[in-house]
């Protein structure tokens, strides 16, 4: 697929209305700042993984190197 078609299959300003009525009448106003939180603990819970994967990755390759030298 071309790069210039990716814009066609992305939605516009009255989809992303829709999808969040959609969104309000599935789950209802008090369940959407749950939701909402879960997912930002869920990001961080990602992110910090991500960040203590890389410094273990890093800590290991200059165990390595102290070992070869």
């Amino acid at each position: 697929m071309y790069s210039s078609n990716i814009f066609l299959l992305m939605p516009s300003g009255y989809e992303w209305i829709l999808v969040i009525l959609a969104i309000v009448l599935l789950f209802g106003g008090r369940k959407i700042p749950e939701l909402m939180r879960g997912l930002g603990q869920g990001m961080r819970e990602f992110k910090k993984a991500k960040e203590e994967g890389l410094e273990d990755k890093t800590a290991e390759k200059n165990n390595k190197e102290a070992i070869k030298d």
